[in-house]
């Protein structure tokens, strides 16, 4: 689906082309009308119309000599509703790491052993880390603060300020002032 996305696209990527839709949206055309309108010659409109009729945009009617063409508006909107769905825009990035960012951090900021050589100072770094940092616990077990301190201590000696941007961050929950923590999926 990704392909045909990048057609349409590519389809409605001309100025041309995009002023073509604009005069069709109005009326019908014929290539030599829209040469005229367009200053352009009728073997450049005939090819733009054949690209635009290509991915379903414009259709054809023969009037006597001429080929006459119009916008396929329900064809527009069908394809746009089709093109633009949830599923197809996340299918266009199905072959993007969604971890790359995290996994670039992570390699910046943690040494071989696993901990932190510094805590980031910048939110998407910071954030990036405590998706690393988080793996540690397992998900929906109550820590204590103890406990927590301990496990985060491995990664940094500052656990404190880890702890606390874990919770303010929402990605473990906190009951209590100093009761138990837990990591939610």
């Amino acid at each position: 689906m990704s392909e045909e996305l990048v057609t349409f696209f590519k389809a409605l990527s001309d100025a041309n082309r995009l002023k073509i839709i604009g005069l069709l949206a109005r009326q019908p055309y014929s290539v030599e009308e829209l040469a005229v309108l367009l200053n352009l010659k009728a073997s450049t409109v005939s090819h733009h119309l054949s690209k635009l009729a290509k991915v379903g945009l414009v259709s054809a009617k023969t009037d006597s000599y001429y080929n006459v063409y119009q916008l396929d508006e329900q064809a527009l909107e069908l394809k746009s509703r089709s093109l633009f769905s949830q599923e197809n825009l996340a299918a266009s990035v199905a072959d993007v790491d969604a971890d790359a960012y995290d996994n670039k951090v992570v390699k910046d900021f943690v040494r071989k052993d696993g901990g932190l050589k510094t805590i980031p100072a910048q939110r998407k770094k910071l954030e990036a880390i405590l998706r690393y940092v988080v793996k540690a616990f397992e998900v929906n077990k109550r820590y204590s603060e103890k406990k927590v301190n301990e496990i985060l201590s491995g990664y940094h000696a500052d656990y404190a300020s880890l702890r606390r941007e874990l919770v303010g961050a929402g990605i473990m929950k906190r009951e209590g002032g100093g009761g138990d923590y837990w990591r939610e999926e």
